[in-house]
């Protein structure tokens, strides 16, 4: 009898390819989450129920612990990360890891980031159209868009999330402290940057944790869009590897 062809053993599949798919998988459950978790907050704003009953004993807490020291420091603080700062700022960053890295991905990734979160930014407030807390319970600069979401802090996990990120991949595997390091300053950024809105007076705290949530999701979409891009580009070829004699 002839002998059987062996069927050609499949390939094992790259562990990379598992890692990545893994990460994307990861990216798409927590832009769902956040999105359905924004939706979940808004209903309660517009319901006047669940998260949103604690909007008015927050902010209540809020002024009665202000002091006029801090009230300063933090209005100082949140003007930073308003739409005249925060762009300067921000972009200086960007041209330094453009700079230091000889890359425009920190710029592109930047503007694709920003861009959503201003659109949702604007979009949002657009549609709900909530009213602020009153002017004679926030501190000056009063501002008169409409309330949901905020912006400043929807902003500020975008930014601080996608710069966080554009370090991090830079950055050595055998650097676990310094990359704990800036995901804890960066992330303390973002929530003290929201936190200083409702201290403020000029959010409730629902517009913050719908920003927070909102912000998150967006960003998840990015890098995880990113990750795939970076792994299925062709990459140029190198030639042959280099023969020892």
């Amino acid at each position: 009898m002839p002998n059987a062809v062996s069927k050609p053993t499949p390939a094992a599949t790259p562990a990379w390819y598992t890692v990545l798919w893994s990460a994307v998988g990861v990216a798409a459950l927590v832009a769902v989450a956040g999105f359905w978790l924004a939706g979940e907050v808004l209903e309660s704003v517009t319901d006047r129920d669940g998260l949103a009953i604690w909007d008015r004993p927050v902010l209540d807490w809020m002024i009665a612990s202000r002091t006029p020291t801090a009230d300063g420091v933090i209005a100082w603080y949140s003007n930073a990360g308003g739409p005249l700062w925060q762009p300067i700022i921000t972009g200086l960053v960007v041209a330094y890891l453009c700079w230091r890295y000889r890359s425009a991905r920190p710029l592109i990734l930047t503007a694709i980031a920003v861009g959503g979160a201003l659109a949702m930014t604007v979009l949002g407030k657009r549609a709900v159209g909530r009213v602020r807390p009153p002017f004679e319970e926030s501190i000056p600069p009063h501002e008169l868009s409409a309330s949901f979401p905020s912006g400043h802090s929807l902003n500020a996990v975008v930014i601080a999330g996608i710069l966080c990120y554009l370090i991090l991949i830079h950055l050595e595997e055998r650097r676990p402290i310094a990359s704990g390091a800036w995901i804890a300053f960066f992330t303390v950024y973002a929530v003290t940057m929201g936190l200083s809105r409702v201290y403020l007076g000029h959010h409730w705290l629902t517009d913050v944790l719908a920003a927070w949530v909102l912000g998150l999701a967006w960003l998840a979409m990015v890098i995880g869009v990113h990750r795939l891009w970076h792994a299925m580009r062709p990459q140029p070829d190198k030639g042959p590897a280099p023969t020892t004699s």
